[in-house]
């Protein structure tokens, strides 16, 4: 029998602290409702970190997302709220949690949220390949043969 949603998290001992590995949680089926509408959004909450003393543990996790399901929340506050409250149980070295949501209206929408936060530049960028977001250069929109990178 499946647990009630909770939002308790729950952790373990990383077996091998001594070492920076990846740990990459795929959630598929994230849901709560959109806090205009009160419609259903559904989405894809995608969990990546490199453990410190701590490793999330998966059924914990399930349980806390869950416990979104009949509440309203706008994408990046909960992202963002789901960053927090994972980095506060397992203080990870770092996070990064992206929240891939289905379209609503015709636009499908993606939050990226990380610890440490970024900043500067690299914060201007999250979640865009590099030179992606400026026409005119070698990958980006609208790269020319010869264009300069």
């Amino acid at each position: 029998m499946p647990g009630r949603p909770s939002r308790q998290l729950a952790t373990f001992s990383n077996p091998h602290p001594q070492r920076d590995y990846v740990i990459r949680h795929e959630c598929p089926e994230y849901t709560a409702l959109c806090p205009v509408t009160g419609q259903p959004d559904f989405g894809t909450i995608v969990v990546v970190y490199t453990p410190d003393r701590h490793c999330i543990e998966l059924k914990s996790l399930k349980l806390y997302l869950w416990s979104f399901r009949d509440e309203g929340h706008f994408f990046e506050q909960v992202t963002n709220q789901i960053l927090d409250d994972l980095v506060r149980a397992c203080r990870p070295r770092r996070m990064t949690v992206i929240g891939r949501f289905n379209v609503r209206g015709g636009i499908a929408s993606t939050v990226v949220a990380r610890h440490p936060a970024s900043t500067g530049r690299t914060a201007r960028r999250a979640g865009t390949r590099r030179g992606a977001e400026r026409p005119g250069r070698r990958g980006g929109l609208s790269a020319r043969r010869g264009a300069r990178g």
